[in-house]
């Protein structure tokens, strides 16, 4: 009875730090993508600002 205790003990911390483990993963994809979508629109306001000085 007892080792049936400590097997589903493991396998519940197992399967909680799996599920955040790929949730964290998760955060971090959205976060590059919304970097890399900030730092475009960025250069385009630079150029976009330096096309208006020269006019």
């Amino acid at each position: 009875m007892r080792n049936n205790l400590i097997l589903a003990t493991i396998f519940l911390a197992g399967s909680t730090l799996l599920t955040s483990c790929q949730a964290i993963a998760d955060i971090f994809k959205a976060g590059m993508w919304v970097g890399v979508i900030v730092v475009v629109l960025i250069v385009a306001l630079v150029l976009w600002l330096i096309g208006k000085m020269r006019r």
